[in-house]
């Protein structure tokens, strides 16, 4: 076993592990292995230890890794990184979930682009959890201004909410931050919103994904847990 299929095995555990003693359904929180960075070849191997989302911060190099890897059975993949505007055309229609939408702009522009494939694009809301100047999504009380406007776009799914709380060192200190998002998706989820369904929680990464599976998270983006450090390409 190399040690990336080590390393996605103990992964595995650890989620379900978390989720039973959190008194959560383990098959409930999924692992999106974020592979920025990663070599195909060593995405390959995560995918053959049990790896069925590969989450992609970058466009073009998700580009290059689908045609690298091909179809590979049971496999989706997510969009988890920044949007650019100019990027939308290609990006919709071939992930499964966008994580990252943070604007009303960004909303009507995949309806309109999802409207020329005829399809259905299912996305999460980005909140800016930590209200930090340096990472994009909604505020709180902007999101919940805007999601009543999201019933009119036909052509758009949205799953849920995302959220990357400020980076410290003790995991623990980010909880508040997981309970938050928590409240704020149970209380669009009582609005009972056309269009808005809120099965999914993103939220938790490498160093914290144990306390956001705690704290109800359904996706977890982990990279370095899995791939170790990576090097910018």
């Amino acid at each position: 076993m190399t040690e990336i299929a080590a390393n996605v095995q103990a992964v595995l555990e650890n989620i379900r592990d978390t989720a039973t003693q959190a008194g959560h359904d383990p098959n409930a929180v999924r692992l999106v292995a974020a592979t920025k960075y990663v070599k195909a070849d060593h995405v390959l191997q995560a995918i053959h230890a049990g790896v069925t989302i590969c989450g992609e911060n970058r466009l073009q190099e998700a580009q290059e890794k689908m045609r690298d890897l091909g179809a590979q059975p049971g496999v989706t993949w997510h969009f988890i990184g920044r949007l650019q505007r100019r990027k939308l055309k290609s990006i919709v229609g071939r992930f499964a979930l966008i994580h990252s939408v943070e604007s009303l702009e960004q909303i009507e522009e995949i309806d309109r682009r999802a409207e020329d494939l005829n399809m259905q694009q299912p996305i999460l809301l980005q909140v800016n959890v930590g209200n930090e100047a340096t990472k994009g999504g909604f505020s709180p009380s902007d999101l919940l201004e805007v999601l009543p406007n999201v019933s009119k776009f036909r052509h758009v799914t949205v799953r849920g909410v995302m959220g990357i709380p400020p980076r410290e060192e003790d995991p623990e200190a980010v909880r508040p931050h997981f309970q938050n998002l928590k409240q704020l998706a149970e209380e669009i989820k009582a609005l009972k919103l056309s269009g808005v369904h809120m099965t999914e929680l993103s939220m938790g990464m490498s160093n914290d994904y144990t306390i956001a599976i705690q704290e109800g998270a359904t996706l977890v983006r982990v990279g370095t847990a899995l791939f170790g450090e990576r090097q910018q390409q």
